[in-house]
């Protein structure tokens, strides 16, 4: 089976996640396609396979005979799907021959080159795609069918191989991909999230986070008696907002540029409640944010009287640069996998985090690989079969190379590769 069509498989099957849940993982579907992937993982030929109670899946390839020396490698993916729009029946499109332009998923909805340029770059190839009423889950069921098909090669045609460690996770969408990862159990010293963009990516540098809860105490009156009295929360809330940098806002940057996200507003005139997520790459900057938002609040405070406003702010992830930078043959031997799949490789900074963030300073470094997907998290998510098989000759081009390793601070010339390889 293909990667493309295993993904498809999977990408029918709903299994979103949600937010504010009190369950663990926190939809039931989780679950199913967990149960799913063990057959599926079983039926391949992995052994020590385990289902957790919290919903991890995990399992493993033994060394071949003389390769038992090779370092363990992980190979990460997430089974949950975004939240942000419907997961249910959903039905991928297939583009044969794709021809690069627009492409209509529905009456009313066009996957446009006006709104993603990347399109033309993709002529040719097998497109896949929503049909403009679900996301695909690409994000990243992609993944788990690169990792399986990859490990079913690689079993199926006894190439030889060091110990491979696959272990695929719920939750992640709503940050709690990691929360009970179990890393002993995995069983790898290092490991690469497969939960990237285009097949050609790398990402071993993701956003600071942290997560600042505003609360704001208004005070109601009839608003025909309301002069000198009234303090409308939501006007409250609309003034601090303004104080904060517009252009520092998601839709106005990219690359390594940090942002104030308001997420969530709610409430009324008496309360209201303002979530904002606070990200950059750089661990100076992000307090820097963290003081504007405070900074804001106190002037409310000033404006309107003490307490009006309250705030709480949570550090949520770190970068994992801080990690990565001690084991940098992660990137470098990555960047060889695609030099030899036929790819350029590209790093790029991660404008978000993965469950290999928080693995990373956990112990376990984990840099993110591209599955060959984009526009995710919603009903333009797209991918191609082609990119799919690139990205699973990533993995296996990565299991060859971990393979030849015999100590952990061995790494590969990457100039020397590339001469040998280009």
């Amino acid at each position: 089976m293909e990667a493309y069509q295993r993904f498809i498989r999977y990408a029918v099957i709903p299994s979103a996640s949600k937010e504010d849940s009190d369950t663990f993982p926190s939809t039931p579907e989780q679950r199913r396609i967990a149960e799913i992937l063990i057959e599926d993982m079983k039926e391949i030929g992995f052994t020590d396979l385990f289902l957790s109670d919290t919903g991890y899946v995990y399992g493993e390839i033994p060394a071949t005979e003389g390769l038992e020396e090779a370092p363990p490698l992980g190979f990460i993916s997430h089974m949950d799907t975004a939240p942000d729009a419907s997961g249910e029946h959903v039905s991928p499109q297939i583009h044969r021959e794709y021809d690069g332009g627009d492409v209509a998923l529905s009456d009313t909805v066009t996957l446009a080159v006006q709104d993603f340029p990347h399109l033309p770059s993709l002529r040719g190839r097998t497109l896949i795609t929503t049909d403009g009423s679900t996301l695909l889950g690409a994000d990243d069921k992609a993944g788990i069918a690169e990792i399986l098909t990859a490990c079913q090669i690689i079993l199926s045609e006894r190439r030889p191989h060091g110990k491979i460690c696959v272990a695929f996770t719920p939750d992640e969408e709503v940050g709690n991909g990691a929360k009970y990862f179990d890393i002993p159990r995995l069983g790898a010293r290092y490991a690469y999230t497969v939960d990237g963009g285009p097949e050609n990516c790398i990402e071993w540098e993701n956003f600071n986070a942290a997560n600042a809860k505003v609360q704001i105490h208004g005070k109601s009156v009839h608003p025909g008696t309301a002069k000198d009295i009234m303090i409308n929360a939501l006007v409250v809330a609309c003034e601090l907002n303004a104080l904060l940098p517009q252009t520092e806002r998601p839709e106005h940057t990219a690359d390594y540029q940090g942002f104030y996200f308001l997420h969530r507003l709610s409430g009324d005139t008496t309360n209201a409640t303002m979530e904002y997520n606070l990200r950059d790459h750089d661990a100076r900057l992000l307090e820097e944010r963290k003081t504007r938002v405070r900074d804001a609040a106190e002037e409310m405070n000033r404006l309107y009287g003490k307490n009006t406003v309250e705030v709480e702010i949570t550090d949520t992830y770190g970068n994992m640069a801080e990690v990565i930078r001690r084991h940098k043959h992660l990137v470098e031997n990555a960047k060889v996998a695609m030099i030899r799949a036929g790819l350029v490789p590209e790093e790029e900074p991660l404008r978000g985090g993965t469950d290999g963030a928080t693995l990373s300073f956990r112990g376990l470094p984990c840099p993110n690989l591209g599955t060959g997907g984009y526009a995710y998290h919603g009903i333009f998510e797209h991918i191609t079969a082609e990119g799919m098989e690139l990205a699973t000759k990533v993995l296996l081009e990565l299991i060859s190379i971990y393979s030849e390793y015999r100590d952990e601070e061995v790494s590969h010339d990457l100039s020397e590769m590339k001469s040998d390889l280009l």
